[in-house]
């Protein structure tokens, strides 16, 4: 993951930690997602992560969700096989792509 996206990540990362709303977690938690899958292990430290939240609030479907998604992060990441754009949650379907938000597609593009 080359440092500026890595930066961007982990800025996301920690303001999903640090958020004290749930909704503003889970919006750091796709942004940090976004930013992540193109790499497999910080794709699936996201997924990790988000299935933590999911627990935390007692949402099984957003909790089985997330495991299966934790399941195909690494190789999806790994054989470029991933939808790009899409925030990683249950609501979404797996396989579709979504727009990425400029401000991070100015960062994905300077890797």
């Amino acid at each position: 993951m080359p440092e500026r996206v890595r930066a961007a990540y982990q800025a996301e990362m920690r303001a999903a930690r640090t958020a004290t709303q749930a909704q503003a977690r889970w919006r750091h938690l796709e942004l940090a997602h976004i930013l992540s899958q193109p790499w497999p292990w910080p794709h699936t430290a996201n997924h990790l992560a988000m299935l933590a939240l999911a627990v935390r609030q007692r949402d099984r479907r957003e909790a089985f969700g997330q495991v299966l998604r934790i399941i195909v992060a690494a190789p999806g990441s790994a054989l470029g096989r991933y939808p790009e754009g899409n925030t990683g949650r249950a609501r979404v379907g797996i396989t579709l792509p979504m727009p990425v938000p400029d401000d991070l597609a100015a960062v994905l593009q300077a890797a």
